[in-house]
């Protein structure tokens, strides 16, 4: 009778099948609202915030809040002085992604008004872009107000340990142990 073949053990086939099926790569889910609404472009477009790393940083937060929307409700409750009822609701709406719920309520605090009031406003004209609407509000980008929204965002990483790179204004303006952790 000829030798049975060696035996491989389940944890080698399981790398060697790893090791030769290529690079697998993640893809992140879209925005919230982006699939509901159908409005591709608008999507591709952004918030316009007149902030580069402001925009980047909405667009991590739609992908925080696919996983993590109660913690996003509650950022903005606790945060950012929204009620839970109007938390909830913006969240849960189709034409609104949860970075523009994050950034309506972070520059109604920065600039004094009630979240709804700027979530009114938006609504009004969904065309117009948020940096517009900011410096209607007195908060244009640049302003003081605009740098004190960038260090809440940063605060907000901080909270949720989620890997932010700063820029070198919040570099210059959040001390080092005050930042939330480097990807």
């Amino acid at each position: 009778m000829p030798p049975s073949p060696p035996r491989i053990a389940p944890a080698w086939l399981l790398a060697i099948a790893l090791a030769t099926a290529g690079p697998v790569v993640a893809q992140a889910p879209p925005a919230q609202g982006a699939e509901a609404t159908g409005d591709a472009e608008a999507v591709a477009a952004g918030p316009r915030t007149g902030d580069a790393w402001v925009d980047a940083q909405l667009a991590d937060i739609d992908r925080y809040a696919a996983r993590h929307r109660r913690a996003l409700a509650d950022e903005l409750v606790r945060y950012r002085d929204t009620p839970r009822a109007f938390a909830d609701e913006l969240l849960g709406r189709e034409d609104w992604s949860a970075g523009e719920a994050y950034f309506a309520c972070a520059l109604a605090q920065v600039v004094g008004r009630p979240c709804r009031a700027v979530v009114a406003a938006r609504d009004r004209d969904r065309d117009r872009p948020w940096a517009e609407l900011a410096e209607e509000l007195g908060a244009a980008p640049g302003s003081a107000p605009y740098r004190r929204l960038k260090e809440g965002i940063a605060a907000s990483y901080r909270r949720w340990a989620r890997p932010l790179a700063l820029d070198a204004e919040l570099r210059r303006a959040i001390p080092e142990d005050a930042r939330p952790p480097t990807p």
